[in-house]
């Protein structure tokens, strides 16, 4: 669907983001063992240029390439990045072994907002506000004003209330957040965050350190 700047402001202000967008079931628990795939996709097709640039750390030339699909208000994205991303990062993304790479996938209004503030942030900064807000969920994404909210985390990161505003009455970025949002459902299958495609794998639900690694260790053999 199209959601103009004015609904989507008046959801984020109003806290009844979700009635703004399809109903997208959540991953309800973490799995125990290292999941197995629950299909795939071309990895070609999965990394075309697509209605927003990739953004994304590591070696563009990497064994593995992780694409996550995920949503900032989603409570199991945010212990996947709060407990398990950074050691993720240091054993294999450091060490140039997995490319890393995040496509939006917002539930709700607020989440649409939070992650188009991180498009929005200086050059450099995606990931650590997306990191800043993942840590912060619990503060902002249940808050009684979202707007308000989220523009004291911004400030937090160097936005003014005037480039804040900017970023989210920018018609076109809402639109091609949603285009990315809608690819990813429609073409590659994702129906819950987060989902994760490992060398073109798709697995859904969070994972630990553990799980994860056991998965890239296979993908780059």
């Amino acid at each position: 669907m199209h959601l103009t700047r004015k609904e989507f402001l008046k959801f984020l202000a109003a806290g009844t983001a979700a009635a703004a967008f399809a109903s997208v079931p959540m991953a309800t628990a973490f799995a125990q063992e290292a999941p197995a795939p629950e299909g795939s996709v071309d990895v070609a097709t999965l990394m075309a240029p697509g209605p927003l640039p990739d953004v994304s750390i590591g070696k563009a030339d990497a064994p593995v390439t992780i694409v996550e699909y995920m949503s900032m208000t989603c409570p199991h994205c945010a212990a996947f990045h709060n407990e398990t991303f950074d050691a993720i990062k240091e054993k294999y993304v450091d060490t140039g072994k997995v490319r890393f790479v995040l496509r939006e996938f917002p539930l709700d209004a607020r989440g649409m907002a939070a992650i188009m503030l991180a498009r929005c942030a200086p050059e450099g900064q995606y990931f650590p506000m997306v990191s800043a807000l993942f840590k912060s969920q619990g503060t902002w994404a249940v808050a009684p004003d979202g707007r308000a909210a989220l523009l004291q985390m911004s400030k937090l990161a160097g936005f003014t209330q005037e480039s804040f505003e900017a970023c989210l009455t920018n018609q076109k970025l809402l639109d091609d957040v949603t285009k990315v949002r809608e690819q990813g459902s429609k073409e590659f299958g994702v129906d819950s965050t987060p989902t994760f495609f490992i060398n073109g794998q798709r697995y859904a639900g969070g994972m630990s350190v553990a799980e994860m690694s056991a998965i890239i260790d296979a993908a780059a053999k």
